[in-house]
């Protein structure tokens, strides 16, 4: 009875243990046709009805994004009323800006945060950069960041943009949706951070 209590203490700890990655296979496939079907292609602002929890706080507005003339793109939050939450923006060559930030969410972990998640979102990535895998019957398209990688995951054929993840090197921390696609322009966005309670959850509004 021992025995078989240790070992199956043995086998939670290593499944516990495994990576959701580790099936993964390297694929030498041109990753960029693939990729660009499902890059959001804001040529003109867009707006979207937005939620986000972040910690204890519950915000409730328009997110804008707006392309800029220099190719960068601004990220708006504001409420309805026009008061800002917060505004980003991300430069085509990465580089990051902070406009401004509500005084009592601006701590460097959620800026960092949103930054990321925005730039899941906006998929402005160098196509050469990424790495392909296939796992399950799915594409995953991967691009390295410090601390583990982003992940578009397709299916086979590369018609449907399953998700998109923020993996660490054994399971995914963020987790992004970007469905119903209207000329190059999703309909909805939604961002879950598993850690945390952080969740973006917008729906695209017509002007």
């Amino acid at each position: 009875m021992r025995y078989l209590l240790l070992n199956s203490l043995l086998l939670l700890t290593l499944a516990s243990c495994s990576s959701a990655y580790r099936g993964l296979m390297r694929l030498d496939n041109d990753m960029a046709p693939c990729l660009e079907r499902f890059r959001p292609k804001i040529e003109q602002p867009v707006l979207y009805a937005t939620q986000v929890d972040v910690l204890q706080h519950h915000l409730s507005g328009l997110l804008y994004f707006k392309p800029m003339e220099d190719s960068s793109m601004r990220v708006v939050f504001m409420s309805e009323m026009g008061m800002k939450f917060f505004d980003f923006e991300f430069s085509k060559d990465g580089r990051f800006t902070k406009h401004y930030m509500l005084p009592k969410m601006d701590k460097k972990a959620v800026v960092k945060t949103l930054r990321k998640d925005f730039e899941m979102i906006l998929m402005r990535q160098d196509p050469a950069t990424a790495t392909l895998y296939t796992m399950n019957g799915q594409r995953y398209i991967a691009f390295d960041l410090p601390k583990g990688k982003i992940y578009y995951i397709t299916d086979g054929d590369c018609q449907t943009l399953l998700r998109v993840e923020n993996g660490s090197k054994r399971k995914p921390v963020v987790e992004a949706f970007m469905t119903h696609y209207r000329n190059g322009v999703p309909d909805s966005l939604l961002v879950q951070h598993k850690k945390v309670k952080f969740t973006i959850s917008s729906q695209r509004v017509e002007k």
